[in-house]
């Protein structure tokens, strides 16, 4: 019998695990794949407070170091479900605790074509944010139709030489305010009713081809993609002891609790306004002095 369970291993989970274990708590981290969540892959962090600048590889590896210092236990499983009386079950074992926190996080929904994971920092990113400076006077395109890709672009287009913004429709769903300052940048071309068919390069990213809706394609010769197609977490196997939105992620009630007493979600995998590092890890603290004065 654990005190906490937590599910993930990024900064919200890691936080999570931080605080609980400060208190004493017998404390299991759950993590599928590997510590950081999506964080790990930005190459420089310099928006969060007191740290000028850190890759996010230092800083998931901080944070882990940290945690794993105060003898917290971290396990990489799968995990399959949650029962109701707050037994985990994984691919390997079954845990049981007092409390559980998600703290699962969202993937950035891919485009799925050859290469694209094999040219991920070397030329594709997910995040203009954070990799923008990387191309400082060169040649990028971001793909996407909603409110992130036409902010990436004007971000970038402040960065880059040339910006093509492609979309596979005609109507963009972001906002016209920023549809509008779009159209004014004079480093911006929009590519419509056009999709990205295959990703080119030796070691980096070079060129991408795209193709019309008349099925016709051409190369664009570039230096980066930036895919802004979406989020999606992945909370399925959770829907037995909380409440998913349309979209997937977990409805929470006063911040982080779920609909279930003792289970609490922290971090991108609920439903919130704004996904960053700073929100994840205050989802974290929080999730875990609640779980301390709530069910410990």
């Amino acid at each position: 019998m654990y005190d906490v369970i937590i599910i993930g291993a990024g900064p919200a989970g890691l936080t999570s695990a931080l605080y609980l274990r400060r208190a004493n708590k017998k404390v299991l981290v759950l993590e599928a794949k590997s510590y950081g969540g999506q964080i790990i892959n930005a190459h420089v962090i310099e928006n969060y407070p007191g740290i000028q600048s850190i890759s996010g590889y230092d800083f998931a590896t901080n944070l882990y170091n940290q945690v794993q210092a105060l003898d917290t236990g971290i396990i990489l499983e799968t995990v399959l479900k949650i029962q109701e009386d707050k037994t985990v079950i994984t691919n390997k074992n079954k845990y049981q605790a007092k409390a559980i926190i998600i703290a699962t996080g969202s993937e950035n929904r891919k485009l799925d074509i050859t290469n694209e994971q094999e040219f991920v920092g070397k030329g594709v990113s997910y995040c203009a944010t954070c990799d923008g400076n990387f191309y400082k006077n060169k040649i990028v395109a971001v793909t996407g139709g909603g409110n992130t890709a036409v902010s990436d672009a004007l971000y970038l287009a402040d960065i880059a030489k040339k910006v093509y913004l492609i979309h596979r429709r005609e109507e963009f769903r972001a906002e016209d305010k920023s549809l509008e300052e779009v159209k004014n940048k004079n480093n911006i071309k929009l590519i419509l009713n056009a999709t990205i068919e295959s990703l080119n390069g030796k070691q980096n990213l070079q060129n991408i081809i795209i193709k019309n809706k008349q099925g016709q394609e051409r190369p664009i010769e570039l230096d980066g993609l930036f895919i802004a197609i979406g989020q999606e977490p992945k909370n399925e196997i959770f829907k037995n002891v909380v409440d998913l939105d349309e979209k997937g992620y977990i409805i929470t009630l006063d911040g982080v609790h779920t609909k279930t007493k003792g289970i609490y979600a922290a971090g991108d995998t609920r439903q919130k306004n704004l996904r960053q590092l700073t929100t994840a890890v205050s989802d974290g603290s929080i999730a875990a002095t609640l779980a301390i004065k709530e069910m410990l």
